[in-house]
Parts: structure tokens; sequence; C-alpha cells
């Protein structure tokens, strides 16, 4: 049953909505990608090789992920959003912490399962409840504020995940990273007010379909049909394969081919991410905001012209031997790939009906998480050790490069073919 509640309120309060779900989003990539600052700890403790910690980083927390994704989508679209946006912040922060008392691989792996069972509830809320506090011709700015927890979430995590790793060691960092997001669970859970589903749905059937949740075939069946919904979903996936493999890897990356300490990596990472996310995600969602009034297909557009700009910048940085152009060029390549966010998010979200959109951004995030984190990390790690032997520190870099390639390349004529399928009118059937 689909509970309901008054209509959003005014432009401060949505905004504080926007703010903390950003929040949100941040604590979820904190604790989703600070096991990549700690890597190189975790792998001497341990003794594991690149791709048992592949495995960790990436396929461990993907797989209940992937597993409760549409489920969790479903539940979105049918419950109280905000209750579960606070209980899935409030667990997955709980089993981060308990990475830190894992005793070796196997008790770390399954805590990393936890986090992904409780990541697998948060996203699809949060950006459901946001499209009923913002209008279509303000979406892709606010997705892609939103999207700045993508940025911030990274910063925190390798900035603060490197100093108190140096200070205290990973399992302390674990913990301390993993508490907070406790709060953050408890304060959605007194602040949030659950938006009208129906909001902004000007057409007569769109408000009926906002009342009663249709069978979970027919909604597969719609989503399947949805030409823009599943070409955007499955760039969007191609082009963050990248983005994840950068996150879980530059870190390691960087110190084995520079030799710095890892704080001081927290430290760089943070600064290039900050520089290159924060108005990446902002200026793509208010650019392609504008574009879009013009012409609908400049969101799919700018997205294919966005990657293909990205894509050299981002090879060119594992090459060189020279740290601070490598972190210069990254920043540059992660900041114009990153604008791509807001308009995608939004293209996805505009083309589904309001009872859809948890599903809909359910199936997206375990698009992208299935490709990004459960095959990316751990296929980069296994080509990094079958390479180890003639290349030495730069078989990870060739390992990156060679996924990123190939991903961005899919997702350029993916975002051209999306193209094709939008129109001024509503989305039709494939």
């Amino acid at each position: 049953m689909v509970q309901q509640s008054a209509a959003a309120p005014g432009t401060m309060y949505r905004y504080y909505i926007l703010f903390v779900m950003m929040l949100t989003y941040m604590f979820n990539i904190t604790d989703r990608m600070v096991m990549s600052i700690l890597i190189e700890d975790i792998k001497a403790d341990f003794v594991l090789t690149d791709t048992q910690i592949g495995l960790l980083a990436g396929t461990a927390f993907t797989v209940f992920y992937v597993v409760l994704g549409i489920p969790a989508g479903r539940l979105a679209d049918r419950t109280n959003r905000k209750k579960m946006v606070a209980i899935a912040v409030s667990l997955w922060s709980l089993m981060t912490a308990l990475c830190g008392v894992a005793t070796g691989f196997w008790t770390l792996f399954l805590a990393r399962l936890g986090v992904g069972v409780g990541e697998a509830g948060g996203n699809p809320p949060a950006i459901s409840i946001l499209t009923n506090y913002f209008q279509s011709h303000e979406l892709s700015r606010a997705m892609g504020i939103f999207s700045i927890g993508a940025v911030l979430g990274p910063v925190v995590g390798f900035v603060a995940g490197g100093l108190l790793a140096e200070a205290y060691g990973w399992r302390w960092t674990f913990i301390i990273l993993g508490l907070p997001g406790v709060l953050l669970g408890v304060l959605i859970y007194l602040t949030v007010r659950e938006p009208d589903r129906s909001q902004f749905s000007k057409a007569v059937e769109d408000k009926a379909k906002a009342e009663t949740q249709e069978p979970f075939a027919t909604t597969m069946a719609s989503l399947w049909k949805n030409r823009i919904f599943i070409r955007v979903a499955l760039a969007n996936a191609l082009a963050v394969t990248a983005s994840y493999a950068f996150a879980i890897w530059l870190a390691p990356i960087l110190i084995r081919n520079f030799e710095i300490p890892v704080s001081q990596v927290g430290i760089y990472l943070g600064i290039v991410w900050i520089a290159g996310g924060v108005p990446g995600m902002i200026i793509g969602g208010y650019v392609t905001d504008k574009l879009a009034l013009k012409n609908p297909k400049w969101r799919a557009w700018y997205s294919a012209i966005a990657v293909l700009l990205s894509l050299p910048l981002l090879c060119l940085c594992l090459l060189t031997d020279n740290l601070l152009l490598a972190l210069v060029l990254y920043a540059i390549g992660y900041g114009v790939h990153s604008s791509t966010q807001g308009p995608a998010i939004a293209m996805m979200q505009s083309s589904v009906s309001p009872t859809e959109r948890g599903t809909a951004s359910s199936i997206a995030s375990l698009s992208a998480t299935f490709l990004g984190y459960f095959i990316g990390p751990a296929v980069a790690g296994a080509i990094s050790d079958r390479l180890a032997p003639d290349y030495g520190t730069l078989s990870l870099n060739y390992a990156v490069i060679g996924i990123t390639i190939l991903s961005l390349t899919l997702a350029i004529l993916a975002y051209i073919y999306a193209a094709r399928a939008v129109t001024g009118a509503p989305p039709k059937s494939a």
C-alpha cells in the first residue's frame, strides 16, 4: 500500500531534504570506498593477492547488493521511503564498523556482504523522494547536487581514511568512519517528511498510478519496453565502470608507482575529487537542464560528448611518471566524466511513472554496481596479477587502462543510441 503525506513544503525545506539525501549518498560511498585506501595495509596483514583484494573491494560488496537491489527498489515504490533510507544507512554503517573486527579474508568478506545488504536499500528510495520534491525542468540540477555525495564520499573515505589509518590502523578506521552513519539514520527518521508520490504528475493516469502499485511483472515489462530508461541505464552503467575502477585502484597505483605514504595519497585524492567532481556535478546538471529546454536529446548528447572527452585524460593520467601531472589529468578527466551523473539520473527518473521510480533506480544502480564493482575490481586485480611478472608495479595501471577504454567506448555508443529514443513526448515502447 502506498503511503501518502502532505505535498512538499517550501524551497528551504526541499533543499534541506536534498542536502540530507546527498549526505546519505556520501556515507554510502564513503563506507563503500574506504576499503581502497586501506588495501595495502589489509593486504599486508592478511597476506592477500590483488585478486583477493578485488573480491573484497568489489565482489563481496555487490553479492547481496545485486540480489536485494530490485526487491529494495520495489519496496521503495510501495512503502514509506524515508523510513527505508533511515534503516538502510544505519545498517550499512554498522556493517562497515564490523569490518574493523575481521580476523581474516572470509570474515572481512562477510562484513562487506553486510555493507552491500544495507546499501541496496539506500539510493532507490532517496532518488524517488527527490523526484517528488523537484520538478522535471530542475531535476538534472537536483540530481547533480545529490550526486556530489558520490564525490564527497571518496574524499572523506580517502582523506579521513588515510589519516586515521596512519594514526590508528585500518581496523579503527572502519569503526570510526562507520558509526556516524547511524546518527544520520536517526536524523532522517526524525526530520524528513514523506512526500506525495503524485506530486508534479500532470497526467490523470500518472496520478492514479501513484495511488496503487502495479504488479511486479507489469512494472518490469513496462521498464523493459521503456527505450529511454533501458538505454540510459546501460550507458550509465558502462560509464561508471571506469569510475569505480579508478576509485578502487587509484590509491594503490599511486602508492606503488610513486612510493608515497597512505595519508598523503588520501589528501591528494581528496583534493582532486573535490576540484574535479563538485564543479562537474553542478555544471553538468545546470547546463543540461538549460539545453534540454531546447531539445531533450541534449541530456544524452552531452553525456556522450563528456565521456568522449574524459577518456584520453583518464588513460593518460596512468601513463605519466609525473605525480602532479597525473593528479591534474585525473582531476580534469574525472570532473568532465562526473558531469554526466545528473542528466543520466534525470533522464531515467523522468521517463518512468511515479510508482516505478524506486524499481527503476534500483535496476540502474544494480546494473552499474554489477559492472563497476562485481566485475571490474576482480577483473582488474586478476589482469594485474597476470601482468605483474612482465610489468611489475605498472601491471595495475595497464589493467585499469584496458577496462577504462573498453567501458567508456561502449558508454559513448550507448548514450548516442539513447538519444535516438528521447523525444519531447512521453517515452514510447521499443
